[in-house]
């Protein structure tokens, strides 16, 4: 009691002043991201894109005087070093952005929550996250699972309402499972009457999709969903091209947008693409604002490439971030804010980067608009753009705050395609 006492009282003698928060010399940031394997063609499009706009943050003077320095850590290492390099960094990072792996986020989002570092998850899908648990520490700056899912389902039955079957090819980790869980019970409640002919869970990182193909043949679905992602899924497009496949069944692939240039001309017109978001460097929306111009613009010039949606998603994380701090200094009339500062500056953000607005809901989950569009070669480009483009109202795509995605979509009906609110471009 004597010790306490006296620390109090020393603390007490001090001037007001010496409890503000100091200003860091950097602001360093832990990004995890895919930097090698399979989904590195993923990843590392969001490192360079990382890496030009936090250098442009840094000549604009950084945030609020304070230069920042991205740490990152390579997903593809493998889970043990992943969480062993989320500690080592999350002690000298204060903020986290994690991860693309729906998996890597299931494991990294309590720990930050135990470690007690903000953390953004800036990338992965699962709607399990929040729908599980409740976190002070833990946001997604961008949509989940369910959004992605349930605009892919009603883009599908607006555009192609007559199908009768389906068959589906996913990752076999959390988000092949988690999105075609959300899919089927999303099909069931809309078009019970469609039949399920084949579901097919390769492994991660798989080389050879021969087998799932020739089944697929046999079974000639009309429909054929797949959700995977990265390599894996330019693979399985590849491969399914070359045997024929893209011309006796529609594929349904939400997250080929950012597969587009690698695939050339293996994506031919009359397949559904998904962004995962309304993310698209023709973006109907954004295509003739300075800065999306500049932005693309710069990103192509930088990398070779196009940006894609993992591009994209590191934006928002930043903007995101970017918006919480000038926030908390300004609420606060601070040059610098607290960690619990922070923390509230990010409840209910609204930011934006280069799609629509983007608002954190009351449980840390990004509402953002899904952009949906149909293959089409038009030689314009190398590879396949979009067009019958759609972009929906992402909050119409989430269940309640407080529901279970699944529970909430078995509620739904044949009704619920008409209901969300869509705007309609051809290309």
């Amino acid at each position: 009691m004597k010790k306490l006492f006296v620390t109090t009282a020393l603390c007490a003698a001090l001037p007001f002043g010496a409890f503000a928060q100091d200003k860091p010399d950097t602001l360093k940031v832990g990004m995890t991201t895919f930097l090698t394997g399979s989904a590195s063609v993923f990843g590392v499009p969001a490192r360079d894109a990382m890496d030009l706009m936090v250098a442009s943050l840094n000549e604009a003077g950084g945030i609020n005087g304070v230069p920042v320095e991205v740490i990152y850590i390579d997903e593809g290492a493998g889970a043990e070093a992943l969480t062993s390099e989320f500690r080592r960094v999350s002690g000298e990072a204060e903020v986290m952005l994690s991860a693309i792996s729906s998996g890597n986020c299931q494991t990294l989002a309590p720990l930050a929550e135990d470690l007690q570092v903000p953390n953004l998850m800036w990338d992965c899908g699962t709607q399990r996250i929040f729908e599980e648990n409740d976190y002070k520490y833990v946001f997604r700056t961008q949509a989940n699972a369910t959004a992605e899912m349930m605009a892919a389902v009603v883009y599908l039955l607006k555009m192609k309402p007559d199908f009768q079957t389906i068959a589906v090819v996913n990752q076999d980790y959390a988000w092949g499972r988690d999105s075609w869980d959300i899919f089927s019970t999303a099909l069931k409640a809309m078009k019970p009457e469609v039949e399920v002919l084949g579901e097919f869970f390769p492994k991660f990182g798989s080389p050879d999709f021969s087998t799932e193909i020739s089944r697929l043949q046999a079974l000639r679905p009309d429909v054929i969903l797949s959700t995977s992602w990265g390599g894996d899924l330019d693979t399985f497009v590849q491969q399914a091209f070359q045997r024929g496949l893209m011309n006796s069944s529609t594929f349904v692939l939400p997250l080929a947008e950012s597969s587009l240039e690698r695939l050339g001309s293996s994506l031919p017109a009359g397949h559904v693409v998904g962004a995962r978001g309304d993310h698209y460097f023709l973006h109907p929306e954004r295509r003739d604002d300075e800065d999306f111009k500049t932005f693309v613009s710069d990103f192509k010039e930088s990398t070779g490439s196009i940006p894609i949606y993992s591009v994209f998603h590191a934006a928002q994380a930043l903007e995101a971030m970017k918006a919480a701090y000038a926030r908390a200094i300004e609420e606060n009339g601070t040059d610098w804010p607290t960690e619990d500062q922070l923390l509230a500056a990010f409840e209910g953000l609204e930011f934006q980067a280069y799609g629509r607005p983007i608002t954190l809901r009351e449980d840390n989950q990004g509402i953002e608009a899904q952009l949906m569009g149909m293959s089409v070669q038009t030689g314009d480009y190398p590879f396949a753009t979009l067009e019958d483009i759609m972009i929906f109202d992402g909050a119409q795509l989430l269940p309640p705050v407080g529901e279970t995605s699944i529970e909430w979509i078995k509620g739904l009906d044949a009704s619920f395609p008409d209901s969300v609110e869509a705007a309609s471009y051809d290309n």
